[in-house]
């Protein structure tokens, strides 16, 4: 197939014309490195091979947007033809113009080691190798299969940079001047091996877990990063330390669908898809980390539930852009949470993250500060 048209349409759209990744993008063949995803039809996730039809191949390989390589424990390549998969995406070839993005905020530079933490399907892995040489870039990732197939197609393509299977959380082996994440990293203990892999005057681009923060900071002598929470925002799925995400919170979302909160009430805002609400969501997880979400509509009724491994629940439910009845209970209450910042944003125009200044300890709490609000994540947060 000829891909060296659509792979520069491709580099048109997502770099400038005088980017230095324009003909790092233009010169790889995103198709050999996705030859099966995922998509959803709404009742589950169907499986797509390339192969089979090679002109929705190449429109999905060459359009800038994420294409689930792995659901559950089930990766496409290894699904037979006609097969479904069920569970949380737990791999995708990222969006190539978010990669992009993610790599201009890590400033790679000539003769730097660079670390891609979060192989996936390797695209990140090659541009960075295009940039830097591939003797100066590592890819790791929790999965040895990612990691085994980007490196063996990679070479194909005559990329030979070394890849490594680890759990990041864990340990990160080596010392690099540059890190890049596309995982969301865990603020805290987690942190800590990668933290430990950047090299004192180092730089590292990252997002942290359960938000769409952007941080970027350089390494100090003393150990702390210091940097700031980008004017950017990306989705990227958490870090996992098994074959898959351990079981989410399934008997407190089941008590949030019908249950009566021992606090009920009325809404002041209407019902939000907080998940995809992107600063809201960073916001919360911020003053009130943990809390995991879901969201439906039928008909014109939409709902939100919220849940938290302390017991906490809250369920918001409303026709279309009415207040909502909310229901609450545990130890937090969770939709007032969710109001008490979309009051800030409304009274404020804004909220205080983007922007902000970060310092991240060596222990991995990371601490915000703009103007007079500041907040930590990873310790005791005591956000103010």
């Amino acid at each position: 197939m000829d891909w060296h048209g659509p792979a520069e349409r491709l580099a048109d759209q997502v770099t400038d014309p005088d980017s230095r990744w324009l003909s790092k993008v233009a010169r790889v063949p995103r198709h050999e490195l996705v030859p099966r995803w995922w998509e959803t039809d709404g009742a589950g996730w169907v499986l797509r091979d390339g192969a089979s039809d090679p002109g929705v191949w190449m429109r999905a390989a060459y359009s800038d947007r994420s294409l689930i390589t792995r659901v559950g424990t089930l990766h496409a390549d290894h699904a037979r033809i006609g097969e479904r998969a069920d569970g949380l995406p737990t791999s995708s070839a990222t969006m190539p113009g978010l990669v992009v993005r993610m790599l201009r905020h890590g400033r790679l530079g000539d003769g730097l080691s660079v670390l891609d933490l979060g192989t996936g399907s390797g695209c990140l892995t090659a541009y960075a190798a295009g940039r830097v040489g591939d003797q100066n870039v590592t890819s790791l990732d929790v999965d040895a299969y990612l990691t085994e197939a980007a490196g063996r197609r990679l070479a194909r393509l005559g990329l030979h940079p070394e890849f490594v299977t680890a759990d990041a959380t864990e340990h990160v082996p080596g010392a690099y001047e540059r890190i890049v994440s596309t995982v969301g990293l865990p603020a805290g203990p987690g942190l800590r091996p990668v933290l430990g892999a950047l090299v004192p005057g180092g730089r590292i681009a990252m997002t942290l877990g359960r938000t769409c923060l952007v941080v970027t900071g350089w390494k100090h002598a003393s150990g702390d990063v210091v940097g700031r929470v980008e004017r950017d925002m990306a989705g990227f799925m958490l870090t996992r330390s098994g074959d898959d995400y351990p079981p989410g919170l399934v008997d407190l979302f089941s008590l949030a669908l019908t249950a009566d909160g021992d606090e009920t009430g009325v809404g002041r805002y209407p019902v939000v898809d907080v998940a995809n609400a992107w600063e809201i969501r960073s916001m919360l997880e911020v003053t009130t980390p943990g809390v995991e979400l879901a969201y439906e509509e039928r008909d014109r009724t939409r709902t939100a539930y919220l849940v938290h491994p302390d017991g906490s629940w809250a369920r918001a439910s409303a026709e279309w852009a009415d207040p909502p009845e909310v229901h609450q209970s545990g130890p937090q209450r969770l939709w007032t949470a969710v109001e008490r910042i979309r009051n800030r944003l409304m009274i404020e125009g804004a909220l205080p993250l983007l922007g902000a200044q970060v310092r991240i300890t060596p222990d991995g709490v990371c601490h915000f500060t703009r103007g007079g609000w500041t907040a930590s994540l990873g310790g005791s947060p005591t956000p103010s």
